[in-house]
């Protein structure tokens, strides 16, 4: 695995019009007219995304490209589709986008990735798939989901009662995430119900909490809320399962569940690989968790807009998901679920990877 490098050492500072641009973080490198210029934006704030602009400004380095990161400070359209348009004007060469909500946005993004220079214009970890893009860099989130799923009934063989927690039932990723999940569980394919915003009382042995997934638009705050709320409503409910389906879901439900004493009794399944869930997979309070490489999304996703952008092929672009894997406290070997070889990883071994590299 490539290296991952402290977002302040990598971060560039974006000159002219970049200064207007709302995110809480960024940079574009320096250089001459020779270095491509592109741009990553998206969808939100998280240290998921910080270890993602590390790989992008690695690839940055390595690939001689000018690099402009943008994180948006709220997860909604029109934050977004506001620095899109403003990385917009800087004369980008390829700009990539984890796409907030694919309804809303696809015709907007269509246009935006027609007037790009060959059109190069690639989605990141959130897909919208009609918008004209070369390429998804990403895991399937419907075969991760169902990993997460597998987790679910490894804890509770017997069933239980769920409840799902996410950022957005809006985007691509989260709809096919909650559909892996309940697909999973119920023995058969949910994705067209869940895409529809159709939920049913059970899946398989679980029954689904409120009936839908509880959202909470990427503010943390809520998502702690949430959890907190969720425990008081089932208090007294036995063979409890949270899943955190976003980044920061595993940790916020870990803060409610340490609160209100309910460690060990609730049993948590989470998706990423926030440092909170790592170490509470460790200590044995979470299950485990499905983990993408959001290092490797943000340097392959630099490295394919610098290869457009140099006339180089398109057809040599990635045309597949990439892998995911499983963090567990003790690891395993690997093993073939839904025809993809998936890596299960020790939280020790995976917190001290991100650890050792962000002291370099």
């Amino acid at each position: 695995m490539r290296r991952w490098f402290l977002r302040s050492a990598l971060c560039l500072t974006a000159a002219g019009l970049l200064a207007m641009v709302p995110a809480c973080s960024g940079g574009g490198g320096g250089g001459g007219s020779a270095k491509p210029r592109v741009a990553i934006v998206t969808n939100c704030v998280d240290p998921f995304w910080d270890l993602c602009q590390a790989g992008a400004m690695k690839a940055g380095q390595d690939f001689e490209a000018e690099v402009i990161f943008k994180q948006p400070e709220q997860m909604n359209v029109k934050t977004q589709m506001d620095i899109v348009d403003n990385v917009r004007l800087t004369g980008l060469q390829g700009l990539a986008v984890s796409v907030v909500n694919p309804k809303e946005q696809t015709q907007k993004l269509k246009g935006v990735a027609a007037e790009l220079p060959k059109q190069n214009f690639i989605t990141i970890d959130n897909d919208a798939p009609d918008t004209g893009r070369l390429a998804f860099i990403g895991v399937d989130n419907m075969l991760a989901g169902k990993e997460v799923g597998r987790l679910v009934k490894k804890a509770r063989p017997e069933g239980g009662t769920l409840a799902l927690f996410i950022g957005t039932t809006d985007s691509d990723n989260s709809k096919k995430r909650v559909a892996g999940v309940l697909s999973e569980l119920a023995g058969e394919d949910v994705l067209a119900e869940v895409t529809a915003g159709k939920y049913r009382d059970t899946y398989g042995k679980f029954k689904l909490h409120k009936k839908e997934p509880i959202t909470d638009s990427g503010a943390k705050d809520k998502a702690a809320a949430n959890a907190a709320d969720a425990m008081a409503q089932l208090q007294g409910t036995p063979k409890l399962v949270f899943v955190g389906l976003y980044a920061y879901n595993p940790a916020k439900i870990l803060e409610a569940a340490r609160a209100k004493g309910l460690v060990g009794e609730i049993k948590i399944v989470g998706f990423d690989e926030d440092t909170v869930t790592l170490d509470g997979i460790e200590k044995g309070e979470i299950e485990g968790s499905v983990s993408q490489d959001p290092y490797n999304y943000g340097y392959e996703t630099v490295k394919w807009l610098t290869h457009v952008a140099r006339d180089k092929d398109k057809k040599d672009l990635p045309q597949k998901a990439t892998a995911h894997s499983i963090i567990t406290k003790d690891g395993g070997k690997p093993e073939e679920h839904d025809g993809l070889t998936v890596r299960y990883r020790k939280a020790t071994e995976y917190k001290k990877l991100i650890q050792d590299s962000t002291k370099k």
